[in-house]
Parts: C-alpha cells; structure tokens; sequence
C-alpha cells in the first residue's frame, strides 16, 4: 500500500482517493498587480484545476467569514492566479486554494499570512523623453488608474531649479517645457499611489539636448532682411508699374517746333487781330481802282 501511494500522489481515505492540496502559497505584488502562485498538484496524464477563493476583512468580521470565488480563477488550470480585481480595499485578504481532478477534491491550502496590498512594490515607470522642435515631451507607460506620475525636469546647470508636474495621463505624449536652444533638459520620474500612500523610488535621469541658436538665428536674419527687401522693392515695383502704365495709356507726342506755342495766349491773340486787320486794309486798297473802273 505505501509502495503504491508513492507511486500515484493520492491519499487514501476510507477507501476514497484524495488529491494532495497545492502548497507554498504566496503572493507577487509589483506595481498594484498582485499574482497568487502556487507548486502544481501533479497527476501524469492528467489535467488538475484548481479554485481560488479569498476573504477579505468585511467578509470576515461582518459575514460570518464566508469565502467568495476568484474572479478569474474559478476554475483555472495553471499554478496562478491574477487576484488585482478582487483586492479592491487597502486591508488584510485571506487566500485559500484546492485542486480538483474529476471527482476527486484537495483539501483546501490557505495563504500562511494575510496579503495586504499597501506590501506591493512600486518601481518607477517606464518613460520616453523626446523633444518636438523646442519642446520637451515626455511619454509614461499605463500602470492603471490608480497612479500619478511626479514628473521632475531641470535644465542641465549648475544650481538649476527642479521644476515638478504631476501627470495623470498615460499612454499619451505630454509637453513639459519649451526649451531654450542649445541648451540640455533632464527629467525623471517616479508614481505616486493614494490608495496606499505610497510613492515609488526615481527613475534614472534622461536627458535631451536642443538644437543650437545658430540655425535658428540664421533663419531669423534671413527673415529680416527678405522682409526689409520687400518693404523696399514693392513701393519701387508699383511705382514703376504706375509710371509704365501711364506712357503705355497715354503717350507723350513730342511736337515740332513750329507748332510750340513760345508767347503767352494773350499775346497771340492780339497778334493775330493786328495780322487780320492789316490784310483786311490791304485787300481793301486793291479793290479801290477796279471800283473806279466800274
């Protein structure tokens, strides 16, 4: 019998098999995620299940200590179990575990400790700072809804302030500063839980380094003066374009000489009264002899 029960992980209790229950229970919480592991009851060709039940402090001082089935893991067939949905109060959890083949049941294993999720690890995020022209952009990793990230940036000097923004925002690029050019930016980062009160450590320092001001600058004074230019040029362009549109619709007709009024009107006039007076006396002399010959 005892040769034959070291052969096939049994227990033989009046006549009935029984499957061993799971052992070394514990938990893996990092970062507000909280994993229940376990060492596998093994049968050869067999697949075990296993159920997970917890009780929190409610359930335990205010329901007559009643279990509640694992979200996700009633049944499941791996030696894990993802409990973040079930541990939603910042208090003492008990966790239990059986395996079960067919018919056959474990006994129940019970986490040796209480699990409480104020234990967890916080590590600092992971981050990607990039500059967009003279903007300094950093992007966090999603760690869920119940992180905050204290972002801290400072320009790379000697004495600089640390300039510090909390950033609710996961997933997305957020604009910390516009920077100055040629000069360095440093940002780091760490998560802040409130319901835990709790903050992770600082990440390592990143920094960026923005483009120098001789671009820029250039830029600036080729600006100024194609601006300039064009205060200049285009007054000169229409004036230009007046002018040719003046002599192109209206043309200057360069008169002779002879046809140059040099004296004043006035003048002319009168004498061209005394011209029209004096061959008017003229014609009248050489009428006067064909008159007396009449």
């Amino acid at each position: 019998m005892w040769f034959f029960c070291a052969l096939i992980p049994c227990l033989l209790i009046d006549g009935v098999a029984v499957l061993p229950a799971p052992q070394n229970l514990s938990v893996q919480s990092t970062n507000m995620k909280h994993l229940l592991t376990w060492s596998p009851v093994i049968v050869p060709g067999e697949i075990i299940y296993y159920f997970v039940e917890y009780q929190g402090e409610y359930e335990s001082l205010y329901m007559s200590h009643i279990w509640i089935p694992s979200s996700w893991c009633s049944p499941t067939e791996g030696p894990a179990c993802d409990i973040t949905d079930d541990i939603t109060a910042t208090v003492p959890y008990n966790l239990r575990v059986r395996a079960t083949l067919g018919s056959q049941t474990s006994a129940w294993s019970t986490l040796q400790h209480p699990f409480n999720r104020n234990s967890t690890i916080l590590t600092p995020p992971v981050m990607e700072v990039t500059k967009d022209g003279f903007h300094l952009v950093i992007k966090l990793e999603d760690l869920g809804p119940q992180f905050e990230f204290l972002v801290a940036y400072w320009r790379r000097e000697p004495d600089a302030k640390e300039h510090v923004k909390v950033v609710r925002s996961r997933g997305i690029p957020v604009h910390l500063e516009t920077m100055e050019p040629g000069a360095a930016y440093c940002v780091k980062v760490r998560t802040f839980v409130k319901a835990i009160g709790r903050h992770s450590p600082f990440s390592q320092a990143e920094c960026v380094k923005v483009q120098g001001e001789a671009l820029p600058l250039a830029l600036a004074l080729f600006a100024f003066f194609g601006f300039t230019l064009m205060l200049v040029v285009m007054p000169l362009s229409v004036w230009k374009m007046g002018r040719l549109l003046r002599y192109s619709c209206c043309p200057v007709v360069v008169l002779p000489d002879t046809l140059k009024i040099t004296n004043s009107p006035q003048k002319l006039i009168s004498c061209r009264k005394e011209e029209v007076e004096a061959c008017a006396t003229a014609v009248l002399s050489s009428e006067e002899p064909f008159r007396s010959w009449i």
